[in-house]
């Protein structure tokens, strides 16, 4: 009887580590990505943007997937991919209008989904 209390609540002690873990990591990989669409969202606001500032974020998005998919939904992942594709198909036709708009979105998106996937009430129940 001792034993089984012991390793319910080693297991529920475990549970919330790991949630605690996945919260802060999830939220730092997207903290990283936000500033470098931010910083691309201001060179395309200023028309300044190329294509090799397009690959340098996704490239580290690339890397930051990878490892996100264990914690986020695929199809969350596959709507920032779609979006950054398209924002770097405007800025090499330089349709910076167009772009800034799908930037603008995939930044949204990096503020609200550590969130969305937070340990919270609202998440809960």
């Amino acid at each position: 009887m001792v034993k089984s209390i012991i390793y319910t609540l080693v297991a529920a002690v475990l549970c919330l580590a790991f949630f605690i873990f996945s919260e802060m990591y999830v939220g730092a990989q997207f903290e990283d990505f936000h500033e470098a669409v931010t910083v691309l969202c201001d060179k395309v606001g200023s028309e300044r943007a190329t294509d090799g500032d397009v690959r340098a974020v996704c490239t580290m998005w690339e890397e930051k997937k990878s490892r996100l998919h264990i914690f986020i939904p695929h199809n969350d992942i596959s709507q920032i991919d779609y979006y950054l594709f398209e924002a770097g198909s405007y800025i090499r036709e330089e349709r910076y209008a167009q772009a800034l708009a799908k930037l603008e979105a995939v930044s949204h998106m990096t503020q609200s989904l550590p969130s969305a996937y937070s340990i919270n009430l609202e998440n809960v129940f």
